[in-house]
């Protein structure tokens, strides 16, 4: 099937599929909910969503507040992005520490990310098709965000800052010491 790996934040786990090649293409299980029970990992995903983005393009870092916070199973099946995460949960020694990892259409891992962590990514390749699940509905009033580009955090996206592309709403995002906080 899989191999399950856990980090060192809680609740955040890293997905390395068993992939079975021959001359016709490939074949992977990308989820199976009664391996992740056995693994004692519970999550009802109800959306699926997709992105396209073009080099440098820099999306998040994105949360949603109680009670409309997300987990979300994250994968890249065109190119390869750094995927970025920031635990917001007040109550965990990883509070305000990031964890990144590169999602590849070639490494084909995919992330767990549980409630309570801020999420982004930046696009590496000359573009890529990011997909993910999330176990509750987008709530437009319960988003808010972190400025990816938050010197205070550290964060490495891998691109030229130069190169960053960034959307209007994540160029206006406050720092972390400014968030709004997730209870």
């Amino acid at each position: 099937m899989y191999k399950i790996e856990k980090t060192k934040f809680k609740g955040l786990f890293v997905f390395h599929p068993q992939v079975f090649e021959d001359e016709r293409g490939y074949f992977f299980e990308s989820y199976n909910a009664e391996v992740w029970k056995e693994a004692g990992i519970v999550t009802n995903f109800i959306q699926d969503n997709e992105s396209k983005s073009k080099y440098g393009t820099v999306r998040g870092l994105h949360y949603q507040i109680p009670p409309h916070g997300q987990s979300k199973l994250v994968r890249v099946t065109k190119g390869e992005v750094v995927d970025v995460v920031l635990d917001m949960r007040q109550e965990e020694d990883t509070f305000g520490r990031h964890y990144s990892i590169i999602l590849s259409q070639k490494n084909k891992k995919q992330l767990l990310i549980p409630r309570g962590f801020a999420h982004g990514f930046a696009t590496l390749s000359e573009t890529a098709v990011f997909n993910y699940k999330c176990d509750n509905i987008y709530h437009k009033s319960s988003e808010h965000g972190i400025s990816p580009l938050d010197e205070s955090l550290d964060i490495d996206w891998k691109i030229p800052e130069q190169d960053i592309l960034l959307s209007e709403k994540d160029k206006n995002q406050p720092i972390f010491g400014d968030h709004e906080p997730f209870m």
